[in-house]
């Protein structure tokens, strides 16, 4: 009883200070562009936390399409749906995973833990596999769905080049054959190379884009803490952007200081990497901001010792005054804790033209503000190759009441017919978006 009411106390304290300073909280619409404003940085012995309760889409609820868009289930009933990736028959592979269960090193992880477990949805583990759906009559709607392949571990990431499908599992990427129209893999795969993985995998999720050629993988690979708490060793090779060789599975260090690079795309006018990136916790409800941006070859990004360029993070020690110096300023804030995990640029006419040529972007939400930010999917415009103006909701409603969640965006990709799919991991559903009377 006494452990309970200290859990208890432990998660009290940081929302009732939260809530003292709610009026004081700038509005995220204030921190969208290449120049959100920072305020001071802030330091708690425990970070206040805001956790969407989970309650699950009713029979025949859907989110809120933006304008001249609408929304429907294009699967439903899948088990934590993390990224979508369209093959070239339009099939769509559905990836149904979660981390590894993370070791508890010191009594805020203990805390943290209990407190974001709330906002975990009930029933079954994910099964961390592969589910195919395919829709066969061109109505939006999966009709035919099939296990893929299965006893991966904590899978997250799809390329296919030719007839090579590369799975990035958090601690290995490995190659499959596939064949046009198949519907299950069974042969066992090859590993191209391992992951950063270990038993500390803070950052699991590993985001997997091919060069254009096919003859390089790009792998997007998280910090293995907020702000190198388990120590500088364990962030080995790790916050950052992999390019492996994949004729060798060799690989070198594409950019770094990435906290945790997600939604590697290619933008389709300048042909330039770009990638979502989930910036560091703990420093105030506005800092700092997460943000879409190109990612330059040697580029360095400021993660663990700075953030937005040269604003030095007060809590590293000791410093890389040499880093910072040439740390990056990102190309576009997306405002702060709205955790983005997936990217997709709009390509073709298919959608309204206030939608097309920009980035979708999927945020699967904060747990350290309030109010809450992202649970959402917005979409923003660009203009020869850079954003340009404010983000446009694409999908909201996915928070109710400010407090409750069905379901959480995460990756996103394109169909065959332009329309966009949404992995929502606690909504146990892939959203499709097109336009609407379309």
């Amino acid at each position: 009883m006494r452990i309970r009411s200290f859990l208890m106390l432990c998660a009290a304290l940081p929302a009732l200070a939260l809530g003292a300073c709610h009026k004081q909280i700038a509005g995220p619409e204030s921190q969208y562009g290449p120049n959100p404003p920072l305020p001071e940085p802030q330091q708690y012995l425990l970070p206040p936390m805001k956790i969407a309760s989970p309650q699950p889409w009713t029979s025949g609820q859907v989110p809120t399409a933006g304008p001249g868009l609408k929304v429907q289930a294009f699967a439903s009933g899948l088990i934590h749906p993390r990224s979508v990736y369209v093959l070239p028959n339009g099939d769509v592979l559905a990836v149904e995973s979660d981390g590894p269960h993370a070791p508890v090193n010191r009594p805020k992880d203990f805390v943290m833990g209990i407190i974001k477990g709330h906002a975990s949805p009930d029933g079954p583990k994910a099964p961390n596999r592969i589910t195919l759906l395919r829709d066969t009559n061109g109505d939006g709607i999966a009709d035919q769905r099939s296990v893929f392949l299965e006893h991966l571990a904590s899978p997250f990431g799809i390329a296919l080049i030719g007839n090579d499908l590369y799975v990035a599992n958090t601690n290995a990427l490995v190659r499959y054959h596939y064949a046009a129209g198949q519907t299950r893999i069974t042969e066992p795969g090859v590993k191209l190379t391992d992951l950063p993985a270990g038993a500390i995998d803070h950052h699991w999720t590993k985001s997997l884009l091919a060069s254009p050629d096919g003859t390089k993988l790009y792998v997007g690979v998280g910090s293995n803490s907020n702000i190198t708490e388990n120590g500088i060793d364990a962030e080995i090779e790790r916050a950052c952007i992999w390019e492996v060789d994949r004729a060798t599975g060799a690989h070198r260090l594409f950019a770094t200081g990435l906290r945790n690079p997600n939604g590697l795309t290619w933008e389709p006018t300048t042909h330039k990497l770009w990638a979502v990136v989930n910036e560091r916790d703990e420093l105030g409800p506005n800092l700092v901001p997460d943000y879409m941006t190109s990612v330059q070859d040697g580029g360095f990004y400021g993660w663990p010792y700075s953030y937005w360029g040269k604003h030095l993070d007060p809590r590293v020690k000791p410093q890389r005054p040499d880093l910072v110096a040439r740390a990056i300023v990102p190309d576009y804030g997306l405002s702060s804790h709205v955790a983005p995990l997936g990217m997709a640029f709009s390509t073709g006419a298919t959608m309204p033209p206030q939608y097309r040529g920009g980035a979708f972007v999927g945020e699967h939400g904060s747990w350290d503000r309030a109010p809450l930010n992202g649970y959402k999917v917005i979409y923003v415009p660009f203009a020869n190759g850079r954003p340009n103006g404010k983000p446009i909701d694409v999908l909201t409603g996915f928070v109710t009441g400010g407090s409750t969640a069905h379901g959480r965006p995460v990756g996103l990709a394109t169909d065959a017919r332009g329309a966009l799919l949404v992995a929502d991991d606690l909504g146990k559903t892939v959203w499709r978006v097109s336009a609407a009377g379309g």
